[in-house]
């Protein structure tokens, strides 16, 4: 009968001032086809919530840098032709997704930054990666 008479204890409150952000880190990775620079089905949907995240409030002054990789088979020339049309696939699909264009920066990288550099022929070094700006 006593605890049902004894007033709960008040809420305790927290201040707003001990509370740091968290620092944004966007590090995205999208995969293509052997000699293609067309954005797999799959990926539509990665890209699809990057853009949504990108046009955020907590992303939204922020700039993007988007690069083409390739393999290493081929002609260095080529490759960083492919690799600059795959990086502009990525862009073009941002900005149909209401990210403006100003805050992408696009680069093509050809075959000089392979993920798996002991396997230079291997499918994974065929991407375009999405970063933070610093």
């Amino acid at each position: 009968m006593i605890e049902k008479l004894t007033p709960p204890a008040p809420p305790t409150t927290r201040s707003l001032r001990n509370l740091v952000p968290k620092p944004v880190n966007v590090d995205l990775s999208i995969n293509f086809d052997f000699d293609s620079a067309r954005l797999q089905a799959n990926s539509k949907p990665l890209l699809d919530n990057l853009a949504q995240a990108m046009n955020s409030e907590r992303l939204s002054n922020l700039k993007f840098k988007v690069e083409g990789h390739t393999d290493a088979k081929g002609k260095p020339e080529y490759n960083q032709e492919l690799s600059s049309r795959r990086a502009s696939a990525v862009q073009a699909y941002l900005t149909s997704q209401n990210v403006n264009a100003d805050r992408l920066q696009s680069e093509g990288k050809g075959a000089s930054e392979l993920l798996v550099p002991e396997k230079p022929m291997a499918s994974e070094n065929r991407r375009v990666r999405i970063s933070l700006v610093p």
